[in-house]
């Protein structure tokens, strides 16, 4: 099992991944047909039948194998319901319909029936795609994303470097209405990310709400390997780590960051959470358990009270003052690792309070390539809290403020909640 994790993530998270047997796959597929399989009929009544005109009759009627009774239209015995109607629109639809796109529409309404906004159908092509971003290497703009479930808004909350989003002057804040003609509030944010990744070398079409002003932006896509973990060393020998996300490589980078620090004289740290819209399960649990002494980090339940603990070693535990630096925009497992820090006790947590989700998704690959992303669990923090709606509360509350003057370039000297953690670790 995984889950999706690129430049432009949501928030999700996912469990250990678990060697889901072919069996599990077949299984699925077969309760899934089985959902359309024994839909039974269409309600086409005898007392409604007069009021049918004449061409729809014609249409009743020409089904074969079917008979119409005093219930209603019956099927013969190797017709299903989605087969019929599938008929129905392939012979008198006034336009070609693509087949394959009707019956993927209703496996993604079964899921979308659910009112989950976490939970989703991938055909084979969307979930390829999906697991092309797990090594966080990909064709795009080099922007990472966040769409807002309660609106569908979808923000660029990070431009990388010297990436294309760079270059046409996209910015941390702007929202993308839509890409190529293809609106952000439409889609899944896994689903709506297609239309910008693509071939290096193709141009996307974006259109940009900044401040209430609509700008027409063409990126060209390139190669992006991103880079999601950055350090330096700031005054008072404060090492500082940025996380932008948890892909399969962030666990390497971010030891590698911490022991290059503690080679330059490291002795307390900052680490920055803002905007870390989550990842990998694994990747933050492997973290913490390099951070933090032996325990619990967090744990997940299911339904059915099933509990899995995810936990700590203690073999290369760290002893230096830390703090972490939040936002509305830290989810998932950017909130577990917050989450760890602040219930051990190992560090002071600055900012706004958290984005608050709580819950995880898996991704189960079904037989025939395609797969469904589901909500399986909730999880907690070590104290047992859950935090899903409610987010993490940090220790010290404090608003973003640039405080640099209008058309200064960004430095951290000028980001008043890094230099709020400076002077927290100073008293340490």
């Amino acid at each position: 099992m995984n889950t999706e994790i690129d430049s432009t993530i949501a928030p999700e998270i996912s469990p250990k991944p678990k060697k889901w047997p072919v069996v599990l796959s077949l299984i699925i597929g077969v309760i899934l047909g089985g959902v359309i399989t024994f839909a039974g009929l269409i309600a086409v009544t005898s007392n409604k039948k007069s009021q049918i005109d004449q061409s729809s009759t014609e249409v009743i009627d020409s089904l074969n194998n079917d008979k119409l009774s005093e219930g209603g239209l019956v099927y013969g015995n190797s017709a299903s319901k989605l087969e019929t109607l599938i008929y129905i629109i392939e012979n008198y639809y006034y336009k070609d319909a693509d087949k394959q796109a009707m019956v993927d529409g209703v496996y993604k309404g079964i899921v979308e029936s659910l009112d989950d906004p976490y939970s989703a159908y991938y055909t084979e092509d969307e979930y390829n795609d999906l697991m092309q971003t797990l090594t966080g290497n990909y064709a795009g703009i080099g922007a990472l994303l966040q769409k807002d479930v309660k609106t569908g808004e979808v923000t660029i909350t990070k431009v990388y470097a010297e990436s294309p989003a760079e270059k046409e002057g996209l910015l941390a804040g702007d929202s993308i209405v839509s890409a190529d003609g293809n609106l952000a509030v439409d889609e899944d944010l896994d689903v709506f990310v297609d239309h910008i990744r693509g071939e290096a070398g193709t141009d996307v079409k974006l259109v940009i709400n900044r401040e209430g002003e609509e700008l027409e932006v063409t990126c060209t896509r390139a190669d992006i390997a991103i880079q999601t973990v950055e350090h330096q060393m700031l005054e008072g020998n404060v090492g500082y780590i940025v996380v932008s996300q948890f892909t399969e490589h962030t666990y390497d980078d971010f030891v590698a960051a911490y022991q290059d620090l503690e080679k330059q004289g490291m002795e307390s740290v900052i680490f920055d959470m803002r905007n870390n819209g989550g990842g990998l399960v694994d990747s933050v649990v492997d973290i913490l358990d390099y951070l933090l002494p032996e325990g619990t980090v967090v744990y997940t339940m299911d339904k059915a009270g099933n509990r899995e603990d995810y936990t700590s070693k203690g073999s290369s535990y760290k002893s230096i003052p830390m703090t972490v630096l939040v936002n509305g925009n830290t989810a998932s497992a950017a909130e577990i690792f917050t989450g760890a820090i602040r219930d051990f006790e190992y560090g002071t947590i600055i900012g706004t309070t958290t984005f608050g989700k709580g819950i995880v998704q898996s991704t189960i690959p079904l037989s025939d390539g395609s797969a469904l992303k589901l909500t399986t669990q909730t999880y907690y923090t070590p104290s047992g809290e859950c935090i899903h709606g409610k987010g993490i509360k940090p220790d010290i509350e404090l608003e973003y403020e640039f405080m640099g003057a209008e058309g200064d370039k960004y430095d951290i000297t000028l980001d008043n909640q890094i230099q709020k953690a400076l002077e927290v670790l100073s008293e340490k």
